[in-house]
């Protein structure tokens, strides 16, 4: 394998309004609605911006916000990492964006730091960079 195989990612969310504003303010983003592909389950989706063309968003994979029955948020599950240019600036977005750091900005060693927060869906999520 040449390449990063993950292509896309969902992150569930319970109250659309409240998740799009909460990623749009951390991660300092517009998020695009993405119309519904399959008409007779009902889905609303918002994407992070990415490469129509490709599939990838400029950094990695591309994924989105998605409210669908039968899908509820929570921690426990797959851990989404955002790339950024200083992690605790994330961290303390979330947590002035009605979120919660769950782990404060930590060294990694030669891989950078991580910080770790819960959006307010309940979602635990992280923050990586190198400085």
């Amino acid at each position: 394998m040449k390449s990063n195989p993950v292509v896309h990612f969902e992150i569930y969310v319970q109250d659309m309004t409240r998740a799009k504003a909460f990623y749009e303010a951390v991660l300092e983003t517009k998020l695009e609605q993405m119309p519904n592909p399959t008409p007779e389950v009902e889905m609303d989706m918002w994407f992070f911006p990415m490469d129509k063309e490709n599939g990838m968003s400029s950094y990695g994979a591309g994924g989105m916000l998605v409210k669908m029955e039968g899908f509820t948020p929570g921690g426990g599950g797959t851990l989404v990492y955002f790339g950024c240019d200083d992690c605790g600036v994330q961290a303390a977005r979330a947590a002035a964006s009605g979120g919660s750091v769950t782990q404060e900005k930590t060294a990694i060693g030669e891989h950078g730091f991580c910080a770790l927060a819960k959006d307010t869906e309940g979602n635990l999520i992280g923050f990586h960079s190198m400085a």
